[in-house]
């Protein structure tokens, strides 16, 4: 009998553990390469001066291919543009779970070096997986910019 509730305990954690069908088909449908055609401001006029990831401005981000690994969870983007230092990165991702009733998830990328560890210690990039489609996805991050929330929103199509 023991053994039995051991095992039933056992099954009940790993599967209330485990992701959802949904996170779990996202992060299929992540694998792959991607090209991120725009980057936009949602709600805001003017011209910013905006560095993506700690990284580059959104003008060397444009155009930028991007490759996504789903069983291991790396990947990496190449910074193209003039006045950009151009070169391939590498990041690890992930997605969590839904975190609104709207059914958004969280996504999540840590740069990394060549060998996939972290460059930036404990920190990394919380966005919003807006849309995700077998073709297209958008993400969303806001930012705080003169005490008031700041959209930056990067739409991506697959290749």
């Amino acid at each position: 009998m023991r053994k039995l509730l051991f095992i039933l305990a056992t099954v009940v954690l790993t599967v209330s553990c485990g992701p959802t069908k949904v996170a779990t088909e996202a992060r299929k449908t992540f694998k792959g390469d991607w090209v991120l055609n725009d980057v936009t401001y949602p709600n805001n006029t003017g011209i910013y001066n905006v560095t993506l990831f700690n990284d580059a401005s959104t003008a060397c981000f444009r155009g930028s291919t991007w490759s996504f690994v789903s069983n291991n969870n790396t990947g990496t983007y190449t910074a193209q543009g003039v006045d950009c230092t151009a070169g391939e990165r590498y990041f690890r991702w992930s997605i969590d779970e839904e975190n609104t009733p709207s059914g958004m998830f969280d996504f999540l990328l840590k740069p990394t070096d060549n060998r996939y560890k972290s460059t930036t210690g404990d920190q990394g990039f919380r966005l919003n997986l807006v849309a995700l489609t077998e073709t297209s996805m958008v993400w969303q991050q806001t930012v705080n910019l003169e005490g008031k929330p700041f959209v930056i929103r990067m739409n991506f199509t697959k290749l």
